[in-house]
């Protein structure tokens, strides 16, 4: 089994969360969104994001405007709505959920952060 694909496909999980939860604190632009997504250490690429943010546009969870720049092109900048905001909120409390449950099925595995608990013992 491939563990960087399955790292790969947890970290999709919860992108639309994560931009919800940005998106949510003020409007962005694609690249703000890649920056504050990359200070949260979730690398994710232009390929990525606008077919997420397309489709979370066409549920209604966001909106966006038109401004023009000065150094190029007009950019587009995301807010979120209230149908998003709703939907953020159901997020919000499944994440919790989910992070305390897992929490509580890993709490037995000791670690110390520089060894991997689920080594076997040589």
């Amino acid at each position: 089994m491939n563990t960087e694909n399955t790292k790969a496909q947890m970290r999709k999980g919860i992108l639309e969360f994560c931009i919800l939860s940005l998106i949510h604190e003020r409007e962005m632009y694609v690249s703000d969104l890649i920056d504050e997504l990359k200070k949260g250490r979730l690398d994710v690429v232009e390929g990525t994001l606008y077919p997420l943010l397309t489709r979370l546009k066409n549920g209604e969870f966001l909106s966006y405007r038109w401004e023009e720049s000065t150094g190029g092109p007009p950019r587009k900048y995301y807010q979120i709505t209230e149908k998003g905001n709703l939907f953020l909120a159901e997020l919000l409390t499944t994440w919790r959920e989910l992070n305390e449950s897992v929490n509580q099925i890993t709490k037995n595995n000791p670690t110390n952060g520089t060894e991997n608990p689920f080594q076997a013992n040589s």
